[in-house]
């Protein structure tokens, strides 16, 4: 819990370091100044939390709704199509996704990445549901309770450990994916790899890759931080 926080920090502000003490050209400043490096970060930022906030909205409720009487034989179906995003490659899904539109900008590079990140919380939420020991729930309805007061009360504060896990995973998968958003305009650090790849600057890739990562060990730990304190204090 602590090792990883630094390892971000010691990332970010290493490269950094390393990347201002150079003799950098005019094209290398163009791109590896505070002003851009802000920006195209904050971008990344942002499309990986509209991603977590969709993923959230729509795996959470519906994987709840595929472990309820009468809806559960759909769950093979919604998987399934969870399943073809989680299995296409990322990259042709944002083209798919531009080509159905004909258009680009942020929700463009937000949708597809959404759509890619879902199967795990997804799944995970489905697991956590049946996995809950129908014993209890019995004796919950025996106490007289409604079937949403064991849903509230019983049934999702035990699933919680397994939605978070599904949580996080897709988080990490939306961060590394966001770099190919810069593909429709969409903005964030693939913008910097995609300028140090095709200028063949070493520096300006570097900063991006390692930034990049620096982001995704940033949010596996922020994950794990929900792990840890979000779950039932009962199973801990």
């Amino acid at each position: 819990m602590v090792a990883q926080p630094c390892l971000v920090l010691a990332l970010t502000a290493g490269v950094l370091v390393w990347a201002f003490t150079r003799d950098l050209t005019i094209t290398q400043q163009a791109s590896l100044n505070v002003d851009n490096i802000a920006t195209v970060t904050r971008q990344h930022a942002l499309i990986t939390a509209t991603v977590a906030l969709i993923v959230v909205a729509v795996a959470v409720p519906l994987g709840i709704a595929l472990t309820r009487t009468g809806f559960r034989r759909l769950a093979p179906v919604f998987v399934g199509i969870a399943n073809v995003g989680a299995a296409a490659p990322a990259i042709g899904l944002i083209v798919l996704f531009y080509l159905a539109t004909r258009t680009t900008g942020f929700w463009i590079g937000v949708a597809p990445i959404a759509f890619y990140a879902l199967l795990p919380a997804l799944r995970n939420t489905i697991v956590g549901f049946q996995q809950v020991d129908r014993t209890l729930i019995d004796a919950g309805r025996g106490q007289g309770m409604s079937p949403v007061t064991l849903l509230r009360r019983i049934e999702f504060p035990l699933a919680v450990p397994y939605i978070l896990a599904g949580l996080r995973t897709s988080l990490v998968l939306a961060v590394g994916t966001a770099t190919l958003s810069f593909l429709v305009s969409a903005g964030g650090l693939g913008i910097l790899i995609d300028t140090g790849y095709k200028l063949r600057d070493t520096v300006t890739l570097t900063v991006g890759a390692v930034l990049a990562v620096a982001l995704a060990l940033l949010v596996d730990w922020l994950g794990a931080l929900a792990e840890q304190f979000l779950g039932p204090k009962g199973l801990k």
